[in-house]
């Protein structure tokens, strides 16, 4: 924490042995102890606070690109669905417009239906 040896830490003790006498330097020093030690607490709970702070803001982003991408692969899947409804509507279309038009099928605009044989009416044979 602090760069003091223990030849700057002695003459901390001299001194403070000189100002505050013998009868309160045990006191003092035990008061001093305790003092120190909720200092220590107390900065270890702010560096513990403010990791659990930065932690959050990395989950907050994840949790945003995470979002943003299922909101794009949902989106292309509603693209998806609607260029499989268009064409499903467009074959739709075309089968009600075939059968609505037999005459286009004679013609041969359209093959014949699958029941049908491809080289014209069926010409049944007498016994």
């Amino acid at each position: 924490m602090f760069d003091i040896g223990f030849s700057e830490l002695l003459v901390i003790a001299v001194v403070a042995l000189l100002v505050i006498g013998p009868e309160r330097l045990p006191k003092v020093a035990r008061t001093a102890g305790h003092l120190f030690g909720r200092l220590q607490r107390y900065v270890n709970d702010v560096k513990a606070d403010i990791q659990r702070e930065m932690e959050l803001d990395e989950l907050r982003k994840l949790r945003s690109q995470f979002e943003d991408a299922a909101r794009s692969v949902q989106d292309s899947v509603h693209e998806v669905d609607k260029e499989v409804r268009a064409v499903g509507d467009d074959l739709d279309k075309a089968v009600a417009g075939a059968t609505a038009d037999p005459a286009a099928a004679e013609t041969g605009a359209l093959p014949p239906p699958s029941g049908a044989p491809a080289d014209g009416p069926k010409t049944e044979a007498k016994v």
